[in-house]
């Protein structure tokens, strides 16, 4: 055999066919064993051959040894290398180009065998040669095709390093290869001496390059690159020391010198064989292991160049050495340069990064603190406020729709609000659906007149994943410098203001003294809430529910009020988000539910069997101690269950549907019944209809009360009650005010119906001169009765 070199990898990016079957993977684990089976019975053999016949004379043909087994350790590293193109596919250029390559080496070497078997010699240069040098441009086209598949993003930065790297090695190689180098170049030029340099040319060239690809940032080597690397070294050192001898006139045939490149190729016919999932990979984001390898290969190779000059010094070197060192030197001293532009930048990038909100680019609470520091203290801004943004039913967004349509719907609302801004105010975004604004040069009013205007901003539909959302805010107002001279101050008394905004679902608020539970009278305010739990304060009013079939009532709805001894009667709306906010709401439940019962127990004494409706809230339905409460509660007043409805909304059920499933199967094992109120203003979900134990829906008034002037209103309600009997559950309108809504539920096959046209909330005592002076026959009663 003669010189060769080999090599070419593949991108893991590009994918493959579909999986080859169980007998195809079997035929090619055949072949490429065979291959090694050969390459190792070629080398036994040259090793045999050099001991029991040397000394060898030059040119010595054995033709089983160099003929067929010398030709089987070149063709069966091909048909490995096309069965790789066929399976891969030809799409993939630098697997089609090393199938090529090793071709071009075994076409070479077999014209080299039969041509020595018949004459015995070859002139130099032969046809042989052109098959041999054909190897190294077509191996280097396929390692800049795949550097170029998988860095096309790359920056100069990381070309720069993979050129210090491939001229330090350059340079080393130079050094090395310079007895060869130099034996061939001694006389003028000639076609045989190109020939004879070429190989280690290009093998110093291919084995730069793989010093270069080795520095690019987040290059991860897999095992079957290994193959490639260790398949060019062996090429190298074959090409080497062929040269060593031809410079001397010392080469032999049959030694085992000719099975290096036998291994050689069978090394990059495994490298292409497994080059649909291995390679070269450059991740876009290196690691920070990649990055002391990129910095320790680049300055072993700068140091290697600084090496090379220091011993051209002393000794004689090549020119070609020189050359490439002082390049790499070169080279490394522009990195180094771009190196501190690029740290300028990135402390830039850092500053910049720190101070604004990754998702929606705004500034974030820092960049907001620095930038009220500033103008906080300047005496020249003497009127500011600051608002605090929150986005309602966020959470429930993110759990139905996804964190995605979640994100989607927070950059729109950074947008939105920007527009809505003037360019000095300064807008942020503190976290989560939280946003401040710092308005400068506003009064109260004119923070007002802001919010409002940020309110219908945010109040247009959104375009979220091809559908439309609506979506709302509620911002707190907080004066500067009436409510506080620093930012801190600001924001906590801003989101007091933003909180009752929420609970009380009117857009904006300004915060007053009263919103503050640290103030004097915000804690009378919670005193008076207990004890207006505690005591006769608390008034339940009822509301019936009429049968539509019997026109009978069987149900009543208990609704609180306050007796406030100098407020008067205060109806939920005056209080409820109060209880609430001061964690009062589960005591407020168990006191009403006590009321309840022990009206439903004086009308069980009268004769009448009437079910007493509750509404419960969120903040109690989480209480794991209810079930255990509900229960003693109806065994102390000897009461069954069915006595005792329990109303819950929409929205608690999506939020924690494992706990709500939980919880309310242990009040449904009581007997108790559960009723969905509100049914349809959330965001519905027929899931929970299916998984819950639910008894009731109540079809909200905002459907009732359009229904009889609008026929797709109609349709819903119409399909509503087909699908709550579907179901098997039963069916409540609320909010029936006119006789035509009335008689329009009754035709549509609604159970119950309870609104003012029926009866408007009333006192126990109230409701019982209704019952008694209400014929059964007559369900209609003009409120003005009452």
């Amino acid at each position: 055999m003669l010189r060769r070199v080999t090599s070419g990898p593949i991108p893991e990016s590009v994918p493959g066919p579909a999986l080859p079957s169980r007998a195809a993977c079997l035929w090619r684990t055949s072949v490429v064993r065979t291959m090694w089976v050969l390459v190792a019975l070629y080398v036994g053999a040259l090793v045999v051959h050099l001991v029991d016949w040397a000394p060898v004379q030059t040119g010595f043909y054995d033709s089983v040894i160099d003929g067929c087994l010398g030709m089987l350790t070149v063709w069966v590293p091909a048909a490995v290398c096309w069965s790789a193109v066929r399976r891969i596919g030809r799409g993939r250029s630098e697997i089609l180009l090393a199938a090529t390559a090793v071709t071009c080496f075994a076409a070479g070497d077999t014209y080299f065998i039969l041509a020595s078997a018949g004459s015995g010699s070859l002139p130099f240069p032969s046809p042989a040669d052109v098959g041999y040098l054909l190897v190294y441009p077509l191996l280097l086209a396929a390692v800049i095709l795949m550097v170029r598949r998988h860095a096309r993003s790359m920056v100069a930065s990381v070309w720069l390093d993979c050129a210090v790297g491939s001229l330090g090695a350059a340079a080393v190689l130079a050094v090395i290869l310079a007895p060869v180098l130099d034996s061939t170049t001694a006389g003028p030029f000639s076609v045989a001496t190109f020939v004879a340099v070429a190989p280690p040319a290009f093998d110093l060239v291919l084995l730069a390059a793989v010093a270069g690809i080795s520095v690019l940032r987040g290059a991860r080597m897999e095992s079957r690159w290994a193959a490639l690397v260790g398949g060019l070294l062996v090429f190298a050192v074959a090409d080497v020391l062929y040269g060593l001898d031809v410079s001397t006139d010392s080469y032999i045939q049959g030694t085992p010198l000719d099975a290096a490149w036998a291994i050689g190729l069978a090394l990059l016919a495994m490298w292409v064989d497994g080059s649909d999932g291995s390679g070269l990979a450059v991740a876009e984001q290196p690691s920070e292991d990649s990055r002391s390898a990129t910095l320790a290969v680049s300055a072993i190779a700068t140091l290697a160049g600084l090496v090379v000059l220091v011993v051209a010094t002393q000794l004689h070197l090549s020119a070609l050495a020189v050359s490439l060192a002082a390049i790499t030197l070169l080279a490394a001293g522009g990195r180094a340069q771009l190196s501190v532009r690029q740290l300028g930048r990135m402390a830039d990038q850092r500053q910049l990064a720190a101070d604004t909100d990754e998702l929606t680019g705004l500034p974030n609470r820092r960049a907001l603190y620095e930038a009220a520091r500033t103008r906080l203290s300047d005496p020249r801004r003497r009127r500011q406020a600051l608002l605090m943004l929150d986005l309602d039913n966020f959470k429930v967004v993110n759990d139905t729709l996804g964190h995605h349509a979640g994100d989607l719907l927070l950059m729109q609302t950074a947008s939105r609000l920007r527009d809505s801004l003037r360019g000095n105010d300064v807008l942020a975004r503190l976290g989560g659906d939280e946003f401040a604004i710092l308005l400068d040069d506003v009064g109260g009013d004119g923070a007002v007149t802001a919010a409002s205007r940020l309110c219908d901003a945010v109040g247009q539909p959104f375009a979220i994943d091809g559908g439309s959302l609506i979506s709302s805010v509620s911002i707190g107002i907080a004066r500067f410098p009436e409510d506080g001279l620093d930012l801190s101050e600001l924001l906590r008394k801003a989101d007091l203001a933003m909180y009752k905004a929420k609970s009380w679902s009117m857009g904006h608020h300004v915060y007053s003294p009263i919103d503050d539970p640290d103030n004097e009278s915000g804690m009378r305010t919670v005193d008076e809430m207990r004890t207006f739990i505690s005591s006769d304060q608390l008034v339940l009013h009822y509301q019936p529910k009429v049968d539509l079939t019997t026109r009978e009532v069987h149900s009543v709805e208990a609704l609180v009020r306050w007796a406030h001894p100098t407020r008067g009667l205060l109806f939920p709306d005056a209080f409820l988000s109060q209880v609430e906010e001061a964690g009062l709401m589960p005591s407020l439940t168990r006191a009403v539910l006590s009321v309840a019962l022990d009206q439903a127990v004086t009308w069980s004494a009268q004769g009448r069997l009437i079910t007493v409706a509750v509404n419960v809230s969120a903040s109690s339905l989480v209480d794991t101690d209810l079930p255990a409460h509900v229960a003693s509660m109806l065994a102390s007043r000897g009461l069954p269950g069915k006595q005792l409805l329990l109303e819950i909304t929409e929205d608690f059920l999506l939020t924690d549907r494992d706990r709500a499933r939980a919880i309310l199967a242990q009040v449904r094992a009581l007997g108790v019944q559960i009723s969905i109120d509100d049914y349809g203003t959330g965001y519905s979900s027929l899931s929970y209809l299916r998984d819950l134990p639910i008894d009731e829906l109540k079809l909200d008034r905002s459907f009732i009360v359009p229904m009889t002037n609008d026929s797709r209103t109609l349709a819903l309600v119409s399909s509503t009650i087909e699908l709550a009997h579907s179901l098997g559950l039963r069916m409540v309108a609320e909010g029936v005010e006119t006789a035509v809504a009335y008689t329009e539920l009754t035709r549509l096959g609604c159970d119950q119906a309870q609104g003012y046209l029926l009866s408007k909330p009333v006192t126990a005592t109230e409701l019982d001169h209704w019952l008694e002076r209400r014929p059964a026959a007559e369900p209609l009663l003009d409120p003005a009765e009452l």
